[in-house]
């Protein structure tokens, strides 16, 4: 018997382990993956510094060979002519980006808290309507999303595109996933102390799933700041960059080197904001958190 269970646990411990060409082989994998990824990014950077002449070069260049700022001058003039300046459409991005991210953090985590860590009837019910709302498209809730906020009477503001953002159900699931890998102890532990629902929510639950309001934040920046608000935002003075970006790209060819510079501008924020709390989203990935 001692024999047949040291056997197993060499063999186990073989294939757990990896040879140095299996892990050679894999890391050439994952990097040949990573430039492809990465190509897309690479390019809209170096579009933004090549003159007109590189930017219609077939076959195209991927690296800019004479690097200029004519893309960016050629923006702000085209921006200077418009009667809305191109700062309003970047102050309307940040205001309905920042506002749309943090109050969907806080409305998801709020809803997750009482669904992963208290009983009432009608708990697996509703957890299982979000569920299914994440089943469906954007575009097949596009109808009863433009009637609710007309019947609520705040189409053309800030608040069409903010409400919205709140409700998002894949937000509430991963949050409550991974509330529920808090240790009912330590919430008991703190009730015992005389803490209110309210002040372990806030003071236990969120500093502990981090990664996990981190991460989420991310996904919805990245959808927000792409959003152009175009079903619900009449007003020129009202719309995002986004907008801005289908408009000069509209302009044709002679606009090409302008939609290049704000392609670039557009996709910077969002990286930066990836690049600072990219360590969270890993460790999201992993599924990290505390058990019992």
């Amino acid at each position: 018997m001692k024999t047949k269970r040291r056997f197993r646990l060499r063999l186990g411990r073989r294939k757990l382990n990896r040879s140095a060409a299996g892990n050679s082989l894999l890391f050439a994998l994952m990097a040949v993956c990573a430039v492809f990824m990465a190509l897309p990014l690479v390019m809209i950077a170096n579009n933004a510094f090549k003159p007109l002449d590189e930017i219609f070069q077939y076959p195209p260049k991927i690296f800019v060979r004479n690097p200029s700022l004519d893309n960016f001058v050629s923006l702000f003039a085209v921006m200077n002519d418009s009667w809305v300046p191109f700062s309003r459409y970047i102050l309307n991005t940040l205001i309905i980006t920042g506002l749309g991210t943090v109050g969907h953090v806080i409305c998801a985590s709020l809803a997750a808290y009482p669904l992963a860590k208290h009983d009432f009837p009608g708990k697996k019910f509703l957890f299982n309507m979000v569920v299914l709302s994440i089943m469906f498209s954007w575009t097949v809730t596009q109808i009863p999303n433009y009637m609710i906020i007309s019947w609520l009477h705040i189409n053309n503001t800030y608040l069409a595109l903010i409400l919205p953002a709140w409700s998002f159900g894949l937000g509430l699931y991963l949050m409550k996933q991974f509330m529920e890998q808090l240790p009912m102890s330590l919430i008991e532990s703190a009730r015992l102390d005389g803490a209110k629902e309210f002040r372990i929510f806030w003071s236990i639950c969120m500093p502990n799933v981090k990664p996990a309001w981190l991460t989420l934040a991310i996904f919805q920046f990245q959808q927000m700041w792409g959003n152009t608000g175009s079903l619900f935002l009449r007003s020129e003075s009202l719309k995002p960059m986004q907008y801005a970006l289908q408009q000069i790209t509209a302009g044709g060819a002679a606009r090409a080197g302008a939609a290049a510079a704000v392609a670039f501008v557009i996709a910077l924020i969002p990286i930066v904001f990836f690049f600072v709390c990219q360590s969270s989203i890993l460790e999201t990935m992993a599924q990290s958190g505390m058990k019992e």
